[in-house]
Parts: C-alpha cells; sequence; structure tokens
C-alpha cells in the first residue's frame, strides 16, 4: 500500500511538472497581467479565440484545478495572476498547435504510446498492455483523470518539446563564452569594509522637543488613529471542558481498537549524521569536501565525540546544534544510501564515508528497534487526551448550537443575560485598532471582522477560535481622528532619529570614503570615527559577507583594482564603504574540470532565451495576423471570481 501511494505522488508531482513546466515561460515572461492579444466577443465563456480554436472559462478552471491537485496549493491573493498566466499558456498552446502545423510538426502515434509506456510502465508488463481496463484505472489513480485527457495532455507536452527542440538545437557556445564565464563563477577578491548601520546612529541624534513640534506638523498625515473598539465576549473555553472529561476505559479501548495501524511500529533506527554538502559545487570543490570529510572520519575512530564533531563540521542546519541526531527513522523515510548503511550498523556504530545526492555523511547508529504492536497500556497516557479532547468538542459544540439558538431568538440580548443562562463567564476587552493583537482569542481573523463591522449591543452567532466558541458583543467605538503629538509622542520621536540617522550615516559613509581614497587607512578613519572596518575571506561572486549579504551587492568589487576604495554604497538600509584587498585569479588547472558543466549551463541558459524570444514573437505575429484574439471583459470577469 505504502509503494502505492509513493508512485501516486510520483505520478502527481510528473503531472504538477508538466502543468507548471507549460506556463512556466508564461510567467517569465510577464509576471504583470496586461492586454494578451487583439479583443473580439464569442460565445459568453470565451476568454479567447486563437485561429478558430477557443479557451474558455472551463478550461481555465479545470487547469488550475489539475495545478492544484499537484499539490501546488495556490494563495488567494495571487489566484487572478495565477488564472492570467494559465491563459496566457492555454492560449499558447493553441498557438503551438497552428505553428507545429504550419512547420510540419507532428507527434506519432508511436511516439505518445513510447512516453505512455515510460509514464505508466505497470499498466504495460512485458512491453505490452496488460488489458484497457488495468490502463484506465492506473490513468485515474495515479493522475485523477480519464485516458483520454491524459493522452491529450501527453501530446501537447511532447509536441512542444519538439518545437523547443527546434528552436534551441542549433545553439552553441564558444570557448570564449566558457572562459568568461569561468572567470565569474571563480575569481575571488578580499575585501576591508566597514559597514553603517542607521540604527545604530539614533542614539546620537540630537533631539529637541522644538524639532520633534516641527516635525510632527510637517507630518501630520502619517500620525492618524484608528477607529478602536472594546468589546465583551463570552467563552466555551475548550481547555476547561478537556480537563473535566474523563474518558472511561471502554472509551479508551475502543479508540485504540479503532485506530490500530496507527500504533503499528516498523523496523526503526536511531542515529546521527555528519553532513558534509557537494550540493552546487565544482569537483575541485567536491574533492576539497571529501578530504574535510576523511579527516573528520579518522578523528572519530581515533576516538574523537560524535557529538562534538557534528557541531563543528555538519552542514545540517536541523541536527547540527543536536550533535547530529536525527532522531528514529523507519524504512523509507532517508535516503537510500543512507537506509542501507543505518539498518545494518550495530549499536554504536559509525559509518564509513555515505555519498548521496546531497554530499558526504557519517552515519551512527544508536539504537533499533524491530517491528511490533504497541500495547494498550504503552500507549494509554498518549490516546486519553486524544479521546478527551474529541469528547470535549462534542460537548462543544452541544453547546454552540444551544448559543446559537439563544442567539436567533434576539441579537439585542444584553450579553450578560446570555452567560448567566449558560453558566458563562463574560470577558471585557479594552480599546483595539484592527490591526492590534488580539491574543486573548487567538488572532481569529473571523473575530477580528465581526469587531470591526457590528453594531454596538449587538451579539454574534458563535464564532470558533483557538480557544473555543465565542460571543462577542460590541461595547463602545472611538472615530478614527488625527493624534495630538502627546498621543504619539514616542512614535515621532523614533521616526524624527530614524530618519535623521540616515542622513548621519550618508554623510559619514561618504566622508570615510573620501578619506581612504585620499590615502588615508580605512581601518584608521573606521576607528577614529567610532567603527570597525572587517576583512573578509576570498570570496567570488556567489558569496556573501557577514553585514553586507551576497558579494554581487557591491558591483565594483570585481573590477577595482587592489588597492583602491569604491564610493560610498548604499545597501537600502545600511551604508558601506570597502577596498579591494586583494584578487585571487581562477586557477587554471580547474578550468577543464568545470568547462563541460559551465557550457551546458550556458547552453540551457541560451535557450532558454532563445524560447522565450520565440514565444513572444509568435504570440506578437499571431496577434498582427488577427489570428489571436482575447475577450477582454471575459478575463476581466473570471479574475474577480476567483
Amino acid at each position: 500500500m505504502f509503494q502505492f501511494f509513493q508512485k501516486r505522488q510520483t505520478a502527481m508531482r510528473w503531472l504538477f511538472g508538466v502543468f507548471m513546466g507549460l506556463i512556466g515561460f508564461a510567467m517569465v515572461i510577464t509576471m504583470v497581467p496586461g492586454p494578451i492579444g487583439g479583443t473580439t466577443s464569442t460565445r459568453a465563456d470565451s476568454v479567447a479565440d486563437v485561429g478558430g480554436q477557443e479557451v474558455t472559462v472551463p478550461d481555465v478552471q479545470r487547469t488550475m484545478q489539475r495545478i492544484e491537485a499537484g499539490g501546488q496549493r495556490i494563495p488567494p491573493q495571487l489566484r487572478a495572476l495565477y488564472a492570467r498566466q494559465v491563459v496566457d499558456q492555454l492560449i499558447y498552446e493553441r498557438m503551438l498547435e497552428l505553428e507545429a502545423k504550419r512547420l510540419g510538426i507532428r507527434v506519432t502515434d508511436e511516439e505518445r504510446a513510447e512516453e505512455i509506456k515510460r509514464i505508466v510502465p505497470g499498466a504495460f508488463p512485458g512491453g505490452g498492455m496488460a488489458s484497457l481496463d488495468a490502463y484506465s484505472n492506473e490513468v485515474q489513480q495515479r493522475f485523477q483523470m480519464s485516458v483520454q485527457e491524459f493522452e491529450e495532455l501527453l501530446r501537447r507536452s511532447l509536441l512542444e518539446q519538439k518545437v523547443r527542440r527546434l528552436v534551441t538545437d542549433g545553439l552553441t557556445v564558444s570557448p570564449a563564452e566558457i572562459a568568461d564565464e569561468y572567470r565569474l563563477k571563480n575569481e575571488k577578491v578580499k575585501l576591508e569594509y566597514v559597514v553603517l548601520k542607521p540604527s545604530e546612529m539614533e542614539s546620537q541624534v540630537a533631539v529637541t522637543e522644538d524639532q520633534l513640534a516641527s516635525y510632527f506638523e510637517s507630518h501630520k498625515a502619517k500620525y492618524q488613529l484608528q477607529e478602536r473598539r472594546s468589546f465583551r465576549y463570552l467563552l466555551v473555553d475548550n481547555n476547561q471542558l478537556r480537563q473535566a472529561v474523563k474518558p472511561g476505559e471502554a472509551e479508551l479501548r475502543a479508540y485504540y481498537d479503532q485506530h490500530l495501524d496507527r500504533f503499528k511500529m516498523q523496523n526503526r533506527v536511531h542515529a546521527g549524521r555528519i553532513l558534509f554538502k557537494t550540493v552546487g559545487k565544482t569537483e575541485a570543490e567536491v574533492e576539497e569536501v571529501h578530504k574535510k570529510a576523511s579527516d573528520v572520519l579518522a578523528k572519530l575512530k581515533k576516538g574523537a565525540k560524535f557529538e562534538d564533531m557534528a557541531k563543528q563540521y555538519s552542514d545540517d542546519p536541523s541536527t547540527k546544534d543536536k550533535g547530529g541526531d536525527l532522531g528514529w527513522l523507519v524504512e523509507g523515510q532517508a535516503e537510500p544510501e543512507i537506509e542501507k548503511v543505518a539498518f545494518h550498523l550495530p549499536n554504536g556504530g559509525i559509518s564509513d564515508l555515505v555519498k548521496t545526492q546531497y554530499g558526504f555523511h557519517i552515519i551512527r547508529v544508536l539504537d533499533h528497534q524491530t517491528a511490533r504492536t504497541v500495547s494498550f497500556d504503552e500507549v494509554r497516557p498518549a490516546i486519553t487526551p486524544v479521546v478527551a479532547a474529541a469528547q470535549a468538542d462534542v460537548q462543544a459544540n452541544a453547546i454552540s448550537d444551544k448559543l446559537a439558538a439563544a442567539v436567533r431568538q434576539s441579537s439585542r440580548r444584553p450579553i450578560d443575560d446570555v452567560a448567566k443562562e449558560f453558566g458563562l463567564p463574560v470577558i471585557d476587552v479594552t480599546p483595539v485598532s484592527l490591526n492590534d493583537p488580539m491574543p486573548a482569542l487567538g488572532n481569529s481573523s473571523e473575530v477580528r471582522d465581526y469587531v470591526f463591522r457590528a453594531r454596538p449591543g449587538e451579539l454574534s452567532a458563535p464564532m470558533r477560535t483557538d480557544r473555543g466558541y465565542t460571543v462577542i458583543s460590541v461595547k463602545d467605538i472611538q472615530p478614527a481622528r488625527a493624534a495630538t503629538l502627546a498621543e504619539v509622542h514616542d512614535k515621532v520621536d523614533s521616526d524624527y532619529r530614524a530618519e535623521k540617522a540616515v542622513e548621519l550615516v550618508r554623510k559619514r559613509a561618504e566622508e570615510l570614503a573620501a578619506k581612504a581614497k585620499a590615502g588615508e587607512k580605512l581601518a584608521t578613519v573606521a576607528k577614529a570615527a567610532g567603527l570597525e572596518a572587517k576583512t573578509s575571506e576570498a570570496i567570488s561572486r556567489a558569496d556573501s559577507i557577514p553585514d553586507v549579504g551576497g558579494a554581487r551587492r557591491l558591483p565594483a568589487a570585481f573590477t577595482l583594482p587592489v588597492g583602491e576604495t569604491a564610493p560610498a554604497y548604499f545597501l537600502g538600509s545600511n551604508w558601506v564603504v570597502y577596498r579591494v584587498v586583494d584578487r585571487l585569479e581562477p586557477p587554471s588547472q580547474d578550468f577543464a574540470k568545470q568547462s563541460k558543466e559551465l557550457e551546458q549551463q550556458l547552453l540551457q541558459s541560451k535557450s532558454q532565451v532563445a524560447y522565450e524570444a520565440f514565444r513572444a514573437s509568435l504570440k506578437e505575429r499571431m496577434t498582427r495576423e488577427g489570428k489571436l484574439k482575447v475577450n477582454e471583459a471575459t478575463l476581466k470577469q473570471l479574475s474577480g471570481s476567483l
């Protein structure tokens, strides 16, 4: 059964990959919704017409549903954007059909059959179809679509691949381009730098009350007090109900028997690991990582403490601070290479280096447990609160139903009367604004929405919160108004200091850069200003610099001569002054090792750019020729309905 679900997950990932691959270029070309082509109006639910082929609202809705079925959750605020991109892709599919026909490109039945066998081999034992029913059932179970839909999706995907190859197969990469890319990826610089942070300068800003008053007057529109509301609520407290519920022996036994599968423990091993990552590294760098891993393994073999080595050397942030502890692993949970070692090592055993796609691992086994069903007595402490919570929920729902009936009789009853009838306390909440936290009720958006639209004295219907069902009555409303300086004095003071600190930091950064460019030592002028100059390690464009971020944020770092200081540079919040201390040319001996990989990366990049250009050109031509027409009214209506 597990293998079936694993295969189904793989299938859905494949399906999702096809959909996202098909709409990927649309999202690269334009992330801003805009006109897609010419305009027309055909059938009521038509979004576009491409050479007589319609794109309809149901087409878009089905594609959105399949994207979500593939495991991609589309946030509500992005649904309209996704819909526009899906429309763009569906239009492109129809344009591609026309263009492929014009070019004489088609997908043969044999090509489609071979692809089907590759994707659903279980329906073709020995190379032949087991039966039409078996094939249809597997497609339905794995892809949640009919055979006809599946095979059409497959045909479109293969057609797109053929056109893509036609566009990109002639592309090449020159030796000079590879050499330039090698230099860009591998040349390194060492920088001396000073970071100036406005947040650290705010305390140095001198402030008078007159300055604050003047700043407040010129920024009054910024300081508006929002509408504030106080309210009262009663609560059917989940925790109190759960504490009061005492499940009986028979109820606990019944739960255990009904969920027996949950208590079947698989073979498992308690293991730890030290990971040395190789992802994204060159062959030369991988060799360095291997040497480092081998050195650590040698230390472990000589008696070094595993936890200490993991904390010092592991590249796994999730286990590093825990001494490499992975916890209990069941079969199928970890990479196959790791499982093969971990399940065969004795307790206390340490593996040799284990290579996976992520890097080199050193595995240690702490304990083994064989498969068994955990007894009722063992799980009783764990299931008691679960059963109690379920019983408490039943009680809470019953009380909620009665509260709802009471509110329906009269939503203007005093909340104290309702609370007295049900034996519940009333809690008062002091005035809050729309954006203030309401932790007492778990920051429920439903509660917040009700509080800021209800009239005073009205009773809400019961609403479910993290703490339990609640009924709310707004007590008082304080309208929005302009604030006085006294009411927002601290905020004005903070804003004024922040603004002046930015000016102060910019001025100091420019002064530091000017002095350093004039020949003074950057470290000396920084120290005189109460700042610290730091020196980076040798960094490439892909590396990061502490307090600065990615090296690419300093555009002149890789072009300035050694010893030169760059102009003061604004990083978006902080300023940085830096000079080039040293430049390390890429090692020539590594070029041969990386050239093939760099060639493939450049070719892939060129192919993507070429195909994007082809797609944009095709759309422009078909719009110009009148073959692409879009019903903007229907498209706008569709986007607004999601």
